[in-house]
This record gives C-alpha cells, sequence and structure tokens, in this order.
C-alpha cells in the first residue's frame, strides 16, 4: 500500500492548467502592397516597391549560391 499525499491529485490539475498554450497568430504580409521579381520558371520572390528588381534577384541568387548541399 502506498501513501499519498492527499494534494497529490491537485498538483496533476492545476499543472495542466498553467500550462496552456496561446494560440499561435501568424500574420502574412499582404502581397498586392508588395513587387514581384521572378527568379526562374518556379521560384518568385516578394519585395518592397522601392527596391530594385535586379538587386535583390542577385542577393538572392547569392545567397542561395553560398549555402551548403
Amino acid at each position: 500500500m502506498f501513501l499519498v499525499p492527499p494534494y497529490a491529485g491537485l498538483f496533476i490539475y492545476l499543472h495542466k492548467i498553467m500550462y496552456e498554450k496561446k494560440a499561435t497568430i501568424f500574420k502574412s504580409p499582404d502581397l498586392s502592397k508588395l513587387k514581384e521579381v521572378i527568379i526562374d520558371h518556379r521560384t518568385r520572390i516578394y519585395v518592397a516597391p522601392e527596391v530594385d528588381p535586379v538587386e535583390a534577384k542577385n542577393r538572392y541568387l547569392f545567397r542561395i549560391s553560398t549555402r551548403r548541399p
């Protein structure tokens, strides 16, 4: 026979309440306010309207080429 303190079940119940997760809300950018830059036939990136599309494409390709395989 095991001796269990009277508050053992209460701790487990409070433990569940204390660690409830909040709902995660992801806010996506409005693509209608961004400029689309076509990299190749299946890759597109979106940049701010004031950014040069050629420079954005070059920066993207440079980042991709310096990644490890």
